[in-house]
C-alpha cells in the first residue's frame, strides 16, 4: 500500500464519522490521534455543551482555533476536527497549508440518524434537528470544500473502509504533486 507522509486532517459535519474513521487512519498510518473536540474538554475540565452554554459559541470557537494553531503545528497526527472548525477562516488556512485535509461528506440523513441519541451536541438542542443539519451543511459545506484537499464520501463501507480510501486518495494526490 502506498505510504502518505504528511499530517491528516478531517473536517465535516457532525456525525460524518471523523474521531471513528480518524481512529482506523491513525492505525492504519501508524500515528498519533487526536479530536479536537476533546482536547479541548481537557484542558478546560468541562464539556462541550457546557463551554457554549457559559461562554456561548464565540468562546467555544476562540478555545477551538487556538488548539487548532497548536495542533496543526505538530507532526504525525491524524486530527479529527469538531464540525464548526470551518467556521473561522484562520483554522481553514492553518489545516489547510500545515497538512492534507479531508472533508468526510455526509448527507444529511446519516448525520441525522447517527446524532439521534446524543447528548453532546450543543446546536441540535433544537426542536427540529433536521431543519438545523440541514441548514448547517448549506453554511458550512462550501467552507468544508475550500479547506480540503480531498472529498470522501462516507456513505460506504465501514469506517476501515473509508480510512482506505483516505489513504489512497491522498497517497495519489502525493503521487501527482
Amino acid at each position: 500500500m502506498k505510504q502518505f507522509r504528511g499530517n491528516v486532517y478531517l473536517i465535516g459535519p457532525m456525525g460524518a464519522g471523523k474521531t471513528t474513521i480518524g481512529r482506523q487512519l491513525s492505525e492504519l498510518l501508524r500515528r498519533e490521534f487526536i479530536d479536537s473536540d476533546h482536547e479541548i474538554e481537557a484542558r478546560t475540565g468541562a464539556n462541550i455543551p457546557w463551554i457554549f452554554d457559559v461562554e456561548g459559541e464565540d468562546g467555544f470557537r476562540d478555545r477551538e482555533e487556538s488548539v487548532i494553531d497548536e495542533l496543526t503545528q505538530r507532526h504525525g497526527i491524524v486530527l479529527a476536527t469538531g464540525g464548526g472548525v470551518v467556521m473561522r477562516a484562520a483554522n481553514r488556512r492553518a489545516l489547510h497549508e500545515r497538512g492534507m485535509v479531508v472533508y468526510l461528506l455526509t448527507p444529511v440523513a446519516l448525520q441525522l440518524e447517527r446524532t439521534a441519541r446524543d447528548r453532546n451536541r450543543p446546536l441540535l438542542r433544537t426542536a427540529d434537528p433536521r431543519k438545523r443539519l440541514t441548514e448547517l451543511m448549506e453554511l458550512r459545506d462550501p467552507l468544508y470544500r475550500e479547506a480540503a484537499h480531498v472529498v470522501i464520501p462516507t456513505t460506504g463501507g465501514s469506517a476501515r473502509e473509508v480510512a482506505l480510501k483516505i489513504i489512497h486518495a491522498l497517497a495519489d494526490r502525493e503521487t501527482l504533486e
